[in-house]
């Protein structure tokens, strides 16, 4: 018999600035998401169709066949945002051991998914979190679409291991968990003892991190059925430039 999961600790509407501000991370459930974003359910997920044309990673450095993603980038100044010409994503071995200091092209989000009205206003509310956050900034916005699956038979959301992403704010969505057992996520206190354990199971349930303080990880997947597969979609937004612009390291395409 599987485990039951752990229930996340949700944060209400109202509460969440507060909840960020206090302990460096926040969970939401999918009517709350819709909530503060205005953007309704149904229009979240019709954007889930994007996920089934994402590419695989062939930059995992475990050789495993278990991950597949797009990624694109984005300006928020105010209100206005702006797609950034395609890049490579870059982090630092400060905060990616397993693959920094890697210059990592992948395929660019499809301009379809990206013209939906659901979309730029999920980006703009999460401007406005960071803002909140750490004060009014232009944002430089990362888009990363996942799904991984247990092609291996086993499936690593996060194979670099428990991490920081090097950014101010990280969202971590989660879309799609199908046939499988694990996938639990885990949240650190960057410079303390203090964590909890959690398991995102609700379409659109959303976890948000102020990753200055709190390092967190996803635990691997396994098979109970077939097929079986994880999807999420992870934004990050970092004030003054996309991470290693201002060290000059990573050009576009």
């Amino acid at each position: 018999m599987p485990s039951p999961l752990l229930i996340p600790p949700l944060v209400p509407a109202a509460e969440l600035d507060a909840t960020l501000q206090r302990q460096g991370y926040a969970v939401l459930d999918a009517a709350t998401v819709s909530q503060l974003s205005g953007c309704a359910l149904p229009e979240l997920q019709a954007l889930l169709p994007w996920w089934d044309g994402l590419l695989p990673d062939a930059f995992l450095k475990d050789g495993g066949r278990y991950r597949r993603r797009r990624h694109s980038c984005f300006v928020l100044d105010g209100d206005q945002l702006t797609q950034a010409p395609h890049r490579a994503h870059w982090q630092p071995l400060e905060y990616n051991a397993l693959h920094g200091g890697m210059q990592r092209l992948f395929e660019p989000m499809a301009g379809e998914l990206v013209a939906q009205p659901a979309w730029g206003q999920l980006l703009r509310w999460l401007g406005r979190v960071s803002s909140a956050l750490k004060g009014a900034r232009r944002w430089y916005i990362e888009a990363h679409q996942f799904r991984i699956d247990t092609t291996d038979g086993i499936g690593r959301p996060t194979p670099e291991g428990a991490h920081r992403d090097g950014v101010d704010l990280v969202a971590v969505f989660l879309l799609v968990r199908r046939g499988i057992k694990g996938g639990e996520t885990r949240v650190f206190e960057a410079d303390g003892p203090n964590g909890q354990r959690f398991t995102l199971s609700e379409p659109w349930s959303l976890l948000l991190l102020d990753d200055a303080r709190v390092i967190h990880e996803t635990t691997p997947i396994q098979p109970q059925a077939q097929p079986a597969w994880r999807d999420t979609l992870v934004v990050t937004l970092r004030a003054g430039a996309f991470l290693g612009d201002d060290a000059g390291t990573s050009p576009q395409a």
